[in-house]
């Protein structure tokens, strides 16, 4: 077992793992944090992204370990400080961008990483950046209006698929 360390959604934490543990399995299992999903277990599916020192990752593909010394951010930790929701949050929750909400975690960590390096990203763009990310439910039209919502464009003219 080795001992790791971590910033996760602002607050220092460590637990002990073995060099086998993945970095969702530390924040599900050690952290309680059970926002972020594993839905594939070979990093298709998306439903585990998270950030690492402000990139989306998938958790299910990093080693713990790997984290050591870094910044994560979870689903928990992209609400506003008084818990009200994200502006990305609420505007899936405005557009209906979840049915389920399995791939939402993950759906809304990428979005958030997408605005990050793109603030007003076009319908294709968005469509392109969320290619690694599953949703089984929605069709992904409501959560490409979402995230462009977020964005602050009008989406009264998105095409329906």
């Amino acid at each position: 077992m080795t001992q790791v360390g971590m910033t996760v959604n602002g607050k220092a934490v460590s637990g002990k793992v073995e060099g086998r543990t993945l970095l969702v399995d530390f924040l599900r299992g050690t952290l309680r944090l059970t926002g972020t999903h594993v839905g594939c277990d070979t990093s298709q599916c998306g439903a585990c992204v998270v950030h690492l020192d402000g990139k989306a990752v998938k958790a299910c593909a990093i080693f713990a370990i790997e984290a050591e010394g870094s910044e994560v951010t979870t689903i928990e930790g992209m609400a506003n400080a008084d818990g009200s929701l994200s502006v990305i949050q609420q505007a899936f929750q405005d557009h209906h961008g979840l049915q389920c909400g399995f791939c939402t975690p993950g759906m809304v960590m990428s979005a958030a990483a997408l605005l990050a390096e793109n603030p007003r990203p076009t319908e294709a763009e968005v469509r392109a950046y969320l290619e690694g990310n599953i949703c089984r439910c929605t069709g992904y039209h409501n959560i490409v209006k979402a995230i462009l919502a977020a964005s602050g464009q009008d989406v009264g003219a998105i095409a329906a698929e």
